[in-house]
């Protein structure tokens, strides 16, 4: 089966993000890595993008002239991964998307509630993709909790509770860091830190897994080191639109917390949790029984599970594999679309543009219940309003 072309914008040199996307989306064999705008400063991004194998012609010196030079060719890219600072998410993904091309966003997708509709809007007008970034769902035992919710394991799920909290901008002398200070400053990061930049991954996860959406929330945010102007922890009470009621708890003041990503799922004949630090193992109380551990790569298993399973049970996988599955769906929804076919159910779990639009409400939700001093808003887009 041919290789897929892949194209990525950011994730240059010394990025956090890049070796991440590269690894996942060359994992599988799926993409070949074909073009690339790698840096903001253009020459040091063409010379990057030769050094990991571009040929000359595909390593750019910008977006723009990415776009001017993959829309005309024949072996033009089948998706770009668009990894550069928030800010630029949405200038870049319309134009891509409006060019008809297949994109993956990093999250945000957006920096508001109404470029994040126009984006939903473009994807059902032009037929294309835009996936955001919500990598950790790809997880191999995530898809699992997801699949046993939806089978009824767990019963009518009465209780998510998710955090993402870690400690690693806890000291207050760090405070001129220029890595750490643009993110708690308005100009830059928009109406919120801690939960723009962590919390929304745990919302998406509790969402992806119970398979409900936020209706409304109540929000507690606070600048636990007072000089910063946006928050650093954030604790939310959630009502889904099935039903359940979730709490949310996000930090980056947490000491000794290292990631600090985790859900716990709670329903009439059952319990679940998972930690991100230790994804081979999922936890699961049947009501009445005794605690199990469920082995990620063990038999039985739910196909999305199995799907995304790659190594022999007892070994690690890790981040960069969950990346893996997340481009590994996409394939799948590409190579559906070039033949005319449905798409694997199993493989059709990757985040959507609609995932980012909901996310990005949230953002502004909590920004509003925190200022309201807790008041319950509704956490949905206009658009899904009615």
């Amino acid at each position: 089966m041919a290789k897929l072309r892949w194209g990525m914008i950011g994730g240059g040199e010394g990025s956090q993000i890049g070796p991440a996307h590269r690894l996942g989306a060359g994992l599988d064999g799926h993409f070949e890595f074909t073009a690339g705008a790698l840096d903001h400063r253009p020459d040091a991004g063409r010379d990057y993008g030769k050094r990991l194998g571009l040929a000359e012609d595909r390593a750019y010196g910008d977006w723009r002239e990415m776009l001017a030079g993959e829309k005309g060719r024949d072996d033009r890219i089948d998706l770009v991964t668009v990894a550069t600072p928030n800010a630029t998410h949405f200038e870049i993904t319309k134009a891509f998307l409006e060019a008809g091309f297949h994109v993956l966003c990093e999250k945000p997708m957006t920096m508001t509630v109404e470029e994040g509709e126009e984006i939903v809007r473009l994807t059902k007008s032009t037929g294309r993709i835009c996936a955001v970034n919500y990598g950790y769902t790809g997880y191999s035992l995530v898809r699992h909790m997801r699949a046993m919710v939806a089978r009824g394991d767990l019963g009518r799920i009465r209780l998510v509770k998710a955090e993402f909290a870690h400690g690693h901008h806890a000291d207050a002398a760090d405070a001129d860091n220029p890595r750490v200070r643009w993110r708690y400053d308005p100009a830059q990061a928009g109406v919120s830190a801690q939960f723009a930049d962590c919390g929304i991954h745990a919302l998406h996860m509790a969402s992806f897994v119970i398979g409900q959406e936020v209706d409304r929330m109540s929000a507690d945010t606070v600048s636990c080191i007072e000089s910063r102007v946006l928050e650093d922890d954030a604790m939310l009470n959630l009502r889904f639109d099935g039903g359940t009621v979730g709490r949310l708890w996000t930090s980056s003041i947490a000491l000794g917390n290292q990631h600090g990503l985790s859900i716990q799922v709670f329903g009439e004949k059952g319990g679940l949790r998972w930690a991100q630090e230790q994804p081979n193992q999922l936890y699961y109380m049947p009501l009445g029984q005794r605690l199990q551990v469920i082995e990620r790569g063990e038999a039985n298993l739910s196909p999305e599970a199995d799907r995304t399973s790659r190594v022999t049970i007892g070994h690690a996988e890790g981040m960069p594999l969950a990346f893996a599955n997340i481009y590994a769906d996409l394939a799948e929804a590409i190579r559906a679309e070039k033949d005319g076919r449905a798409m694997d159910p199993a493989a059709n779990l990757y985040p959507r543009a609609e995932d980012g639009l909901r996310s990005m409400a949230a953002v502004f939700a909590v920004a509003q219940s925190g200022k309201a001093q807790g008041a319950w808003v509704d956490a949905r887009p206009p658009m899904f309003r009615t």
